[in-house]
């Protein structure tokens, strides 16, 4: 046999011997191998100390709107309590809604379609102040452009009832003109920007199958 074969085997040899010598050491990944440790697992086995969530916090779903720990949260909370659906961020985008409509409403004098929204004594009340412009002759043109400001400004809660009333704060923008019998402009523009400020106050029992508030109170 000539030396290149018997070099050539030898070679084979040791390559064989150092394969076998690396599987004993690095193990196979063909059998059990140890999962990688989560990453709570990982900061502790490197020294780490851990954090969690702890539940109970705020509920960010009122503290975006009134003071923590007040008694306006301490009401929506158990607003909550009792309907736990109810959501406080829900209700003032509905609010903003129902204030633009009803304040068009009034001023077109289309209270029929606002008269829903409204308590009994408010569309009364409503009732007569439009009747008393018709029988001036008084006609109003409006045009709503925006709400600047939405605030809750306070809430109460009766727990024996469940009567929850919550009152807002609006700042409206809007164009008004009044015109007499003649179509002659009496007051306003129309093209000036009015605004206008609202303290509104609406109510529900929580927890009723009837889901929509009605507006009880109005003191500009």
């Amino acid at each position: 046999m000539n030396s290149p074969i018997i070099q050539l085997l030898v070679l084979a040899g040791i390559a064989i011997f150092l394969i076998l010598r690396l599987k004993s050491v690095l193990g196979s990944r063909d059998g059990f191998e140890k999962p990688n440790l989560p990453p709570q697992e990982a900061k502790r086995s490197n020294g780490r100390q851990s954090f969690e969530v702890i539940e109970g916090g705020p509920d960010r779903d009122i503290t975006d709107h009134v003071p923590e720990k007040s008694e306006q949260a301490e009401n929506l909370a158990a607003m909550k309590r009792i309907e736990p659906s109810f959501s406080t961020t829900q209700f003032v985008q509905g609010a903003r809604g129902a204030y633009e409509m009803i304040v068009m409403g009034f001023e077109r004098g289309n209270l029929d379609e606002i008269q829903p929204f409204l308590a009994e004594d408010v569309f009364e009340t409503f009732v007569e102040v439009v009747a008393a412009r018709e029988d001036q002759g008084l006609k109003i043109e409006a045009e709503f452009i925006g709400v600047r400001e939405t605030s809750i400004q306070d809430v109460r809660f009766d727990k024996d009832t469940n009567l929850a009333e919550i009152t807002m704060r609006f700042i409206g923008e809007l164009t008004s003109v009044v015109r007499d019998k003649d179509g002659e402009i009496i007051e306003g523009s129309p093209t000036a920007v009015k605004r206008q400020k609202d303290m509104w106050t609406f109510a529900r029992t929580m927890g009723s199958d009837d889901p929509n508030w009605l507006l009880v109170a109005t003191d500009a």
